[in-house]
């Protein structure tokens, strides 16, 4: 499957390279006196997005799916193997960011000065170098057999909740609850069960054996095991939570962006000749990522471990919440940020000049980059870790996909709340928030309204995380049970 989904991405990379290096995949050089470029041709614009929709596809099947295969390599039930797992979300995510630190410092440095070619090749040869050796280990991972269909399941456990609507809950302990299917008996299949909840006990009712259940032909579709319907719930009990998140999705998109744009106006220079590509200081996102993913997983986490009993040091929805409260406090500083460049470019008339140099240093946004870099190290590995762990055992890799499409959805949110923001602050002639000239437009108000929602998304997100059960499994009863 890994090799499968791998393989749009290496070839969506090379035809990049191909169209970035071949002078018939290209439109024709810009004239630098006029200012003038010419448009590429049809299929030069089909060529292009082909490749990078390549790319898109593999990266949307490899990445939930690689995440969740090396998590798998731990074993749940040894409870060593499973302090390890938590920390391998840990250093996935610093590998991921030493990554990040190259490309967007060295790459995006050679793109601009040497070449587009050049820029694409290397990570190409970087993806068939990490493919050779991810296939050479085929044989040392832990395999887990695939299964029958995880939404076979689910929509078993509401169809027999519809059956049995006039069927009273069942109390805990009855003895007409069905605990295992008479198949797993038979075949001696030992799977991990989860323990009864309390909460939407509504469910429950599918696991309460009557006569009628046996005289049909496909039980499963009337009788569905205490694992099966806990299954469920964990399920609907991520929904909230998950909501409760499209708001940091949301914020994440603007660190690429706006920052950016906020960059490209202030001063980049250092020293006489060199200057500072304004995308270059997402980078110090990612270095204060390595800095404190050390600092997390070798000193937080013992320590809190001793104190809270939890072997995570603190909960999954804990750590969320921290990263969602720093994220907060990254729109506010980038607020005053921008409120301080204004201020600046009214002090030297640079209000009508949009491409006019603020005197301002661009490291003045450092410390919103920083924030956005400690929150990503409790939120965004907070939320792998939390969609992984308590998915069912059968939907790991949806777990993992449910994770990143916060951040894909966070990213459409945020362009629909622009467009209806720019639509809303251009009326009556009014210059817009997002006007061209960033020495006109407002930057500074979308910033604080970020803040003011996210603050009350994490309102909403307290209360649910407050009262969030986790997956309690058979085998994890003589450990330490996770409270919110």
């Amino acid at each position: 499957m890994l090799n499968k989904t791998t393989k749009p991405s290496f070839l969506g990379l090379s035809l990049l390279t191909l169209s970035a290096s071949l002078t018939s995949f290209r439109p024709s050089p810009c004239d630098t006196t006029s200012y003038t470029c010419p448009e590429a041709l049809g299929f030069q614009v089909g060529f292009f997005f082909f490749s990078l929709y390549l790319v898109a596809l593999g990266q949307g099947g490899h990445k939930p799916c690689l995440q969740a295969f090396g998590a798998d390599q731990f074993d749940d039930r040894d409870p060593e193997e499973r302090k390890h797992k938590s920390s391998f979300f840990n250093w996935w995510y610093f590998g991921m960011s030493s990554g990040l630190v190259v490309s967007i410092s060295v790459l995006m440095y050679i793109q601009e000065n040497v070449g587009w070619g050049l820029g694409f090749g290397i990570p190409t040869m970087a993806m068939a170098i990490a493919l050779s050796v991810f296939m050479c280990g085929t044989r040392l991972y832990r395999h887990k057999l695939p299964g029958a269909s995880p939404f076979t399941g689910i929509a078993q456990v509401f169809v027999a909740c519809i059956l049995k609507w006039n069927v009273p809950v069942p109390s805990q302990g009855e003895n007409n609850i069905y605990v295992i299917q008479e198949e797993q008996l038979l075949k001696g299949e030992k799977n991990r069960e989860l323990l009864p909840t309390n909460q939407l006990r509504f469910l429950d009712k599918a696991t309460v054996a009557v006569d009628l259940d046996y005289k049909h032909k496909d039980i499963n579709w009337r009788l569905c095991t205490v694992t099966q319907v806990e299954e469920v719930k964990l399920v609907l009990r991520l929904l909230p939570i998950w909501v409760a998140c499209l708001m940091y999705g949301v914020v994440f998109a603007q660190s690429p962006t706006f920052f950016t744009k906020q960059g490209s106006t202030m001063d980049r220079k250092i020293g006489e000749n060199f200057e500072v590509p304004a995308a270059s200081l997402q980078s110090f996102i990612s270095l204060s990522i390595l800095v404190l993913v050390p600092v997390y997983d070798r000193i937080f986490v013992p320590v809190a471990r001793k104190i809270t009993k939890n072997e995570r040091g603190i909960t999954l929805l804990q750590r969320i919440g921290i990263g969602i409260f720093t994220s907060i406090l990254s729109m506010t500083v980038a607020a005053l940020t921008e409120m301080k460049r204004l201020q600046v470019a009214k002090d030297y008339g640079l209000e009508d000049m949009p491409h006019a140099t603020i005197p301002m240093s661009i490291f003045w946004l450092l410390p919103q980059y920083i924030l956005f870099g400690i929150s990503d190290v409790f939120t965004m590995i907070g939320l792998q870790e939390y969609f992984y762990d308590q998915m069912p055992d059968t939907m790991k890799s949806l777990g993992i996909a449910l994770y990143l499409s916060v951040f894909g959805i966070g990213s459409f949110l945020s362009s629909f709340y622009i467009s209806i923001l720019e639509e809303l602050s251009s009326r009556g002639k009014k210059q817009s928030w997002f006007a061209d000239n960033l020495n006109r437009a407002h930057l500074d108000y979308f910033y604080w309204s970020l803040a003011a929602l996210s603050a009350l998304f994490l309102c909403i997100y307290v209360p649910f995380a407050s009262c969030f059960i986790y997956k309690k499994v058979e085998t994890d009863i003589c450990h330490d049970e996770e409270t919110s």
